[in-house]
């Protein structure tokens, strides 16, 4: 059995020091991706919704690409939304620009009360290529 392995970003931001979790965890050829969201640097909120919707997906790229991956390779989302009436047409711009064509990953949004400052996360399960050929 593979040992799971921590995977960062290059530049990660301090949410992960400051509440002790990993960006994301490769386990054999699967990557489990913690729920990013719209943060600085610095960790907070990026006012604008639309974007802290695309920074969210920027944090995103960022640790799939630390573990070779892309948005290709997702196979499963999951999003949390504050207002999700208010919120799912700028989210579904940018999901539409990301995710262009079929197969789409699986995808569950749900909406919740809070998120440490925060309006949108989403949290993804993607396959890691096989490099060997």
């Amino acid at each position: 059995m593979t040992k799971p392995e921590p995977v960062f970003p290059a530049n990660r931001h301090a949410l992960y020091e400051a509440h002790g979790y990993s960006a994301a965890i490769k386990s054999g050829d699967l990557l489990f991706v913690s729920g990013q969201v719209g943060s600085r640097g610095d960790g907070t909120p990026e006012p604008d919704f639309d974007a802290q919707v695309r920074l969210a997906f920027a944090n995103l790229r960022a640790t799939l690409a630390a573990a070779g991956c892309t948005f290709e390779d997702i196979i499963d989302v999951t999003t949390f939304h504050t207002d999700p009436e208010r919120q799912f047409a700028t989210i579904m711009t940018v999901k539409n620009e990301i995710f262009t064509e079929a197969p789409y990953p699986n995808w569950t949004a749900i909406g919740v009360s809070w998120l440490a400052g925060f309006e949108f996360e989403i949290k993804v399960i993607a396959r890691i290529p096989d490099k060997r050929g």
